[in-house]
């Protein structure tokens, strides 16, 4: 089973995430954030991987925690379930349109975290979500589960469809690379031999 669960307990927040990478997109995730758990509901139901999340922050000062740890906790977590990547396709992409937004993300298993972020969202906020948390909790989930990644947006308009967008680009391009290539079950994907 390529599943896993992990805590993680700071003076700011308390998380918990369980995934399983060979799932169908079951989720139920509870932060406190009523858009945050939302958007992670579409990383789950399109990515195919189960998701379930409890977080509990110090939401009296803002959502920046919170989101934050969510996503070194869920990056971390993908990382353990991956082990060490045998027999995945490790590299995924999707071009995903949502009405008015058109984003485009690629990403990478590299264990070598990088991030491109080329999002305007034209709002300071979706309802009370902060829309630069969108990028803060990407940047935590791509240096925490070693991704390159990569997110575009070409076209939008409305700051909620061009973030959910972002999240299910996201979603599609991690379907394709955890998925189990056929061609290459028993194989690292690397000519190092290593990721």
């Amino acid at each position: 089973m390529r599943s896993t669960t992990l805590t993680r307990t700071t003076a700011e927040t308390d998380v918990s995430v369980e995934i399983n990478l060979d799932g169908t997109g079951v989720y139920d995730n509870q932060t406190g954030i009523g858009f945050f758990d939302h958007m992670l509901d579409q990383l789950a139901r399109h990515s195919l991987i189960d998701m379930t999340i409890r977080a509990k922050g110090d939401l009296h000062i803002d959502d920046h925690h919170t989101v934050e740890d969510v996503g070194i906790t869920l990056g971390q977590a993908l990382a353990a379930a991956l082990g060490d990547k045998r027999g995945i396709r490790r590299y995924g992409a999707c071009l995903l349109p949502m009405d008015d937004a058109q984003v485009r993300c690629a990403l990478d298993l590299s264990a070598r975290p990088f991030l491109i972020w080329n999002v305007d969202l034209p709002t300071a906020k979706i309802g009370t979500f902060d829309t630069e948390l969108v990028r803060e909790f990407f940047q935590a989930l791509s240096t925490h589960g070693g991704i390159t990644l990569h997110v575009d947006q070409l076209h939008g308009l409305n700051s909620h469809h061009i973030a959910e967008a972002a999240f299910k680009s996201v979603a599609r391009a991690l379907r394709e690379a955890v998925e189990v290539d056929p061609r290459k079950a028993d194989a690292i994907p690397s000519t190092k031999g290593a990721l």
